[in-house]
């Protein structure tokens, strides 16, 4: 085979791909010309103004978050991403055998000392 036949193989092959993925831009590069030049453009003082959830904002947006806020959002995503370490356990269960029910074991143990240690030092408290 020549190269040309290996390049004309490989497109017939992906075609669909391909045309998918430029029907797709155009339709999005499309949608945003058009919404562009048919939306209204009123700019009155009461649409620029800033709006916070129904209400008058009464603060700078930049403000700090408490530390308490990260503790807690990082407790959630490490403790939501241990859990999804069961399930492909859970799928070559019968596989692994008693050594891999050991290493679970040890896994959950290790996850339920990090879950009481955050409880303990108050991670878990929204205050």
């Amino acid at each position: 085979m020549t190269g040309t036949e290996v390049l004309l193989e490989y497109l017939t092959k992906f075609f669909p791909i391909f045309l998918f993925i430029l029907v797709t831009l155009f339709f999005g590069v499309a949608t945003l010309v058009i919404s562009y030049f048919v939306q209204p453009r009123y700019p009155e003082p009461e649409k620029l103004s800033t709006y916070e959830c129904g209400a008058e904002p009464f603060s700078d947006a930049r403000m700090p978050f408490p530390v308490r806020y990260y503790i807690f959002a990082m407790l959630f995503v490490i403790f939501d991403i241990e859990v999804i370490f069961l399930y492909p356990w859970a799928v070559v269960f019968t596989k692994i055998g008693v050594i891999g029910l050991i290493e679970m074991m040890i896994f959950i143990g290790l996850f339920i000392v990090a879950y009481v240690y955050a409880w303990r030092k108050g991670a878990l408290e929204w205050d």
